[in-house]
C-alpha cells in the first residue's frame, strides 16, 4: 500500500470508532506534522504519576498508550490518569490505553515506539534491557543497576540495538546543575580540587509480620531476581496511596540513599569533574547499618573518591543536600533549591533551598563565551529524549554516562560494606587485586527474572 493511501484509510478508520488508529512513529518522516511517538509505562507507582507520566505527557510529540504495572489496581490507576489527561485536553473520549500486566506482553507491541520506566530500582535493568533488544527507545528512571555488571550489559544492549536510552537523572535539565558545571569546567574557581556531596541516609525501620499477598499483585514477579521473602505491606509499597515505599529501605531491591539519590548528585558532580565516562581510582567509605527491623539499608556515612585527575570526592549526610566544587579560586554550591520530584522526597527543602551560590556573586554572573566549554542544554528531561529520539537534538544522559555515575554509588556502597579502601580500574572495571570486593560485583539472581537472563 502506497503512504499516501496508508494514512488515508487510517483516518478513515479512525472516523469510524472515535479513536485515532495507532501509528507507529517509525510510519513518518521524523518531521512529519502527524508524527507520534508512542510510549508504553512500566511501573504506575509515585515516581510514573508524579514526575514520569507528566513529564511525557507535556509533550504533544508523545502519546501514552499502554501501562504495565504488576499491582492491577495501580495499574488501573495509571490508565485512568492517562486517559483522564487526554480528555481534558481534547475536549473529548480520545484514547483506549492498554494494561499489560505483564511488560514483556507490551514488548510486543509494534505500534509501541518507546517505553518509559519507572519501576522498583531492582527492575531497571532487565526491562530497560529487553525493550531496547526489542527495538524500542527508553527512558528508565535512576539507579541504572544494582550491580556494575548489569550496568555494562545494559550498556552493550543499547549499543547493540541502536536505541536512545535516557537515564532520569533529571539534575542535569535544571539550569543551575548546568550553570554551575560550565563555570567549574571554563575555571571560574581555578583549578577544581575538592568536590563535597551532601546525600542522607535512611533511618532503621520496624519488624514486620508476615502478611497475606493481595490479590491484586503479581508478587512473586515484582520480587524478580530477588531471593523469595515474605510479603507485608511495608516493605513493598502502600495497599491503597502513593507515599514513599518501604522497599527503598531494603537492600534486597536497593542499596538505598547511596543510589537513590546519588546517582543524582554524582552525575552532576562527574559534568562539573569532566569524569563522566571514567570512575575514581581509589573509594573509601563507612556506614552505619541497621542491626535489626525489616529496613536494612545504610544510615548516616562518609565517604571518600580519589580521581586519576587530582580531585577528591567527598560524601556525608553531615554537609548539606547538594553539591559544593572547590577550586584554588574560590566555590560554587548548587542544589535542587524547591524542585522536588515527588510530593514525599525526604529531605526539608530549607536544608537545600539555594539553588546556586558562589564565593563571590562575579563567578555567577560570568558569561561563558562561544569558544569555552558548552554543556548541552535541556528544559525538561523527557523533552531532550523526546528530541533525541526525533533527532533534534544530542541526548543529555546517555546510558554509558549513566552506568558510570551509578558505578560511584556502587563501588561506594561495597566499600560500606567492606569496611575498607579499594582501588578500582576504571577501564577495566574490577578492583585491583581484591578477589572479595570483585566477587560482590554482581549477586546471585533468582530464575527465571534476571539480567543473567537476558542475551544481548
Amino acid at each position: 500500500m502506497k503512504r499516501r493511501e496508508f494514512i488515508k484509510n487510517s483516518a478513515l478508520a479512525s472516523a469510524v470508532i472515535g479513536f485515532p488508529t495507532i501509528v507507529p512513529a517509525s510510519v513518518f518522516g521524523k518531521n512529519a506534522p502527524s508524527n507520534k511517538i508512542n510510549i508504553g509505562q512500566i511501573g504506575c507507582g509515585r515516581i510514573a504519576r508524579e514526575h514520569d507520566l507528566p513529564g511525557v505527557l507535556r509533550h504533544d510529540v508523545a502519546r501514552i498508550i499502554a501501562v504495565s504495572d504488576l499491582d492491577s489496581n495501580r495499574m488501573a490507576d495509571g490508565k485512568k490518569l492517562v486517559e483522564d489527561y487526554y480528555t481534558k485536553k481534547m475536549g473529548k473520549a480520545y484514547l483506549d490505553v492498554t494494561q499489560y500486566g505483564d511488560y514483556k506482553d507490551m514488548l510486543q507491541n509494534k505500534d509501541i515506539d518507546a517505553i518509559v520506566i519507572s519501576t522498583p530500582d531492582h527492575w531497571h535493568s532487565q526491562p530497560a534491557m529487553e525493550a531496547s533488544l526489542a527495538g524500542k527507545h527508553v527512558y528508565v528512571q535512576k539507579p541504572t543497576s544494582l550491580t556494575i555488571r548489569e550496568g555494562r550489559q545494559l550498556v552493550d544492549a543499547v549499543k547493540k540495538s541502536g536505541t536512545v536510552l535516557q537515564l532520569g537523572t533529571q539534575q542535569r535539565s535544571s539550569e543551575q546543575f548546568r550553570i554551575a558545571a560550565e563555570l567549574v569546567r571554563n575555571g571560574r574557581i581555578g583549578r577544581l580540587h575538592t568536590v563535597k556531596v551532601g546525600l542522607p541516609g535512611d533511618p532503621a525501620g520496624p519488624e514486620a509480620a508476615a502478611m497475606p499477598i493481595p490479590s491484586n499483585l503479581n508478587y512473586d514477579m515484582w520480587l524478580g531476581s530477588t531471593p523469595e521473602v515474605p510479603y507485608t505491606e511495608i516493605g513493598v509499597h502502600p495497599a491503597t496511596g502513593y507515599g514513599r515505599p518501604g522497599w527503598l529501605r531494603r537492600e534486597q531491591f536497593g542499596a538505598g540513599m547511596i543510589t537513590g539519590w546519588g546517582q543524582h548528585h554524582y552525575d552532576s558532580a562527574a559534568w562539573g569533574m569532566d569524569t563522566e565516562l571514567t570512575g575514581p581510582r581509589y573509594i573509601q567509605a563507612v556506614a552505619e547499618f541497621p542491626q535489626s527491623g525489616l529496613w536494612d539499608v545504610h544510615g548516616d556515612f562518609m565517604a571518600k573518591a580519589e580521581y586519576d585527575n587530582g580531585i577528591t570526592m567527598y560524601t556525608s549526610g553531615g554537609y548539606p543536600n547538594g553539591i559544593r566544587y572547590e577550586g584554588t579560586e574560590g566555590w560554587i554550591w548548587v542544589s535542587r533549591g524547591s524542585y522536588v520530584a515527588s510530593s514525599s522526597d525526604p529531605v526539608a527543602q530549607g536544608n537545600s533551598a539555594k539553588a546556586l551560590d558562589a564565593s563571590d556573586p562575579k563567578i555567577l554572573q560570568s558569561v561563558i563565551g562561544p569558544d569555552e566549554i558548552q554543556l548541552i542544554r535541556s528544559d525538561e528531561h523527557h523533552g531532550n529524549w523526546l528530541g533525541a529520539i526525533q533527532g533534534n537534538n544530542e541526548l543529555l544522559s546517555p546510558v554509558e554516562i549513566g552506568h558510570r555515575s551509578c558505578s560511584v554509588c556502587l563501588l561506594t556502597h561495597i566499600s560500606m560494606k567492606l569496611g575498607r579502601k579499594l582501588e578500582w580500574d576504571a577501564k577495566a572495571e574490577k578492583f585491583i587485586n581484591d578477589a572479595e570486593a570483585n566477587s560482590m560485583l554482581e549477586r546471585p539472581q533468582r530464575a527465571p527474572y534476571g539480567t543473567n537472563y537476558v542475551k544481548v
